[in-house]
């Protein structure tokens, strides 16, 4: 159930957090559910020595019943000299016949078990010619027991529908199945009766702009295309007794439509609940760029499981709660728009599409309760040790490509990790570009494309956070040591341990807030990238206490603040003048105490000068600026100011 944005704010912030758990728990089974049912799939080498260009899609049915009659003409580019061509296509759907389309000719071909259907060309098509093929076939795909075709009913009224992500496709129609090829341009024709037995009208959905609806005696036939690159897996249609409804985005003066297709026994609440699709949609636009199919439509179709499916240009719903509207939108940019490259890449459509959803609560509900979404991610994803977002060979052939902790937990967070490494504009700019990138831009990406792409933007070498954050395992538990030796001076020791032996360090930029004994606070950004870093900070009041990581925003877990030790009896036995200086200065000490050395850090906690004792200490060359001094001594560790001008 969606909740108003008035209610939202009348709940507490827990709340909010634990309902978009819910949902995202939902959309991960869900997923993972479909997964699980199509996991005997393999790379199809044979189906990749040719470009699609376009398909008709012509299908058949009766909601009524699961059997299917389909025609799907081909046109496709021969990438190198071929004499067969091959489709992918589950081995109980029965093909009576496939024909040349510029000749008529009848062609040979071979329906294998290992769910290939292999035709033989009427003569050598070279490399860079077009040619084109129509298939004509029909059958029962839900004897295939992949579940991308699904015949049922709803309240005593028959429906059908499809999902095919990620190896469902090929259950139902005759395609490639691969990330290898996106199809440039689409019509789907959907044939069945007018009317279903309950004398209720029979509605299609599919992708794109619905062009016609033509009777003819007692069936309609309900005409869709859809004009952008789109892979197999993204195409789908629906048809039950749905009714309709649309909400107008305004789009900068080019409106498109917002059609909704849901069951007329769920049409009053439905009809609650979607008008927020138009706020997500403006916000996503104003953060990224124009919805990318806005010369078509976007919409929802009702279909008969839970969570929901980023069909391109139509999602379809098994709910209409916000945090699923916004997870299916999202994807239309992120895995639609831009699609993952492999299966071992979904973190780029499932990553992003969770944490757009948490961009929902930032911008709607507000800091705490996005503060509050991301410590839940948090929780999740360091429940166990070890997991990385990227996904080994092994396991694209298993629902592990839709794990909830690593996937869309983690795969989010790493994405808002990357946002504090860069900060708030290059990180939205990096990303407006990465869907504008005209190699990836309505095509396929894989992770070190992405990683090129944010690279390119940001002018930084993020090759040390993505070998932690997407390819290494588990996360870091932190200790962080502090104390205040003179005052206005804050002394910082940060070590960390790591979960998984995969990564020996993991470098990132920790947050603190500091709390002052009369109610100060302020909060500091410590970039820490070795075990034992030492970082100096002027605080202007007494340190109270220390938070970690107050606003969730590393992955982390079990971290330690701990006071130091180190005596405050003697900073003030030591002094150094001039300060400011801008060549040498002098150290004042008394005699009895001895000074071994002494380490000149600048205010990032780098190292820029270690030296043995002398009464003078030379500086000439130091850019201007402030810096802080650790005296070694033989009562003790000693920290002083110095400015540099």
């Amino acid at each position: 159930m969606r909740l108003t944005s008035l209610f939202f704010f009348l709940l507490p912030i827990v709340l909010i957090a634990q309902n978009y758990d819910e949902e995202l728990d939902n959309i991960v089974a869900f997923e993972s559910n479909i997964a699980s049912k199509k996991i005997d799939f393999k790379t199809n080498l044979n189906t990749a020595n040719y470009d699609l260009k376009y398909h008709k899609l012509e299908f058949n049915l009766d909601p009524s019943s699961a059997y299917l009659e389909g025609q799907i003409t081909s046109h496709y580019v021969a990438k190198e000299d071929l004499n067969q061509v091959v489709f992918d296509l589950t081995e109980n759907m029965n093909v009576s016949g496939v024909y040349h389309l510029y000749s008529g000719a009848l062609l040979n071909f071979v329906h294998t078990t290992d769910d290939e259907l292999i035709i033989d060309l009427p003569a050598l098509q070279n490399a860079g010619v077009m040619d084109s093929l129509k298939v004509i076939y029909s059958g029962n795909p839900v004897s295939s027991g992949f579940g991308s075709y699904e015949q049922s009913d709803h309240n005593g009224s028959p429906i059908i529908w499809t999902l095919s992500e990620p190896y469902g496709a090929k259950g139902w129609w005759p395609c490639k199945q691969d990330l290898n090829d996106k199809i440039d341009l689409i019509d789907v024709f959907i044939t069945t009766p007018k009317f279903n037995s309950n004398n209720e009208e029979n509605i299609a959905v599919s992708n794109g702009l619905e062009i016609s609806q033509i009777t003819s005696g007692q069936d309609k036939t309900t005409h869709f295309k859809h004009q952008y690159p789109i892979p197999a897996y993204l195409i789908a249609i629906a048809v039950t007794n749905y009714l309709t409804y649309s909400h107008v985005v305004d789009n900068n003066g080019s409106p498109f439509e917002i059609v909704n297709y849901v069951y007329p026994e769920n049409h009053d609440n439905a009809n609650q609940s979607t008008p927020i699709t138009v706020d997500i949609m403006n916000l996503f636009s104003d953060l990224f760029e124009e919805y990318p199919f806005s010369n078509e439509k976007y919409g929802h179709a009702q279909f008969g499981w839970g969570g929901g499916m980023e069909h391109t240009t139509v999602s379809f719903m098994g709910g209409f709660s916000r945090g699923l509207i916004a997870h299916e939108l999202a994807h239309q940019w992120f895995g639609n728009k831009v699609t993952c490259g492999s299966w071992k890449d979904i973190w780029l459509n499932e990553g992003f599409a969770t944490y757009l959803s948490g961009l929902v609560i930032e911008n709607l509900d507000g800091f705490e309760s996005f503060t509050s979404w991301k410590q839940n991610r948090i929780n999740s994803i360091t429940s166990q040790p070890g997991g990385s977002v990227y996904i080994i060979d092994n396991d694209t052939t298993s629902s592990r490509i839709f794990n909830g902790r690593l996937s869309y937990s983690k795969g989010a967070m790493v994405a808002h990790m990357l946002r504090k490494e860069l900060n708030d504009a290059i990180f939205f700019e990096s990303l407006q570009n990465y869907l504008a990138d005209p190699d990836l831009s309505y095509g396929y990406a894989k992770s070190d494309d992405f990683i090129a792409s944010v690279e390119e933007t940001a002018q930084v070498d993020l090759t040390e956070f993505f070998n932690d954050w997407l390819y290494g395992e588990g996360y870091p538990t932190y200790t962080i040591e502090w104390s205040q030796p003179s005052e206005n001076l804050a002394r910082f020791v940060i070590n960390q341990v790591q979960s998984h032996w995969t990564v020996d360090f993991f470098e990132s930029k920790v947050t603190l807030k500091l709390n002052g004994t009369n109610g100060e606070n302020t909060t500091i950004t410590l970039d820490n990238t070795y075990n034992g870093q030492e970082f100096f900070q002027t605080v202007l009041f007494d340190i109270s206490d220390i938070e970690f990581d107050p606003y969730y925003d590393i992955i982390s877990k079990n971290n330690e603040i701990v006071l130091s030790l180190t005596s405050n009896d003697i900073q003030n036995e030591v002094s150094i003048s001039p300060t400011p200086t801008n060549n040498k200065f002098k150290i004042i000490k008394p005699r009895n105490l001895t000074i071994d050395s002494l380490i000149i850090y600048n205010v990032s906690g780098q190292n820029v000068a270690s030296r043995k004792y002398s009464k003078y200490i030379d500086v000439r060359g130091f850019s201007p600026g402030q810096y802080f001094i650790k005296f070694f001594s033989d009562k003790g560790l000693i920290f002083k100011h110095l400015l540099i001008k």
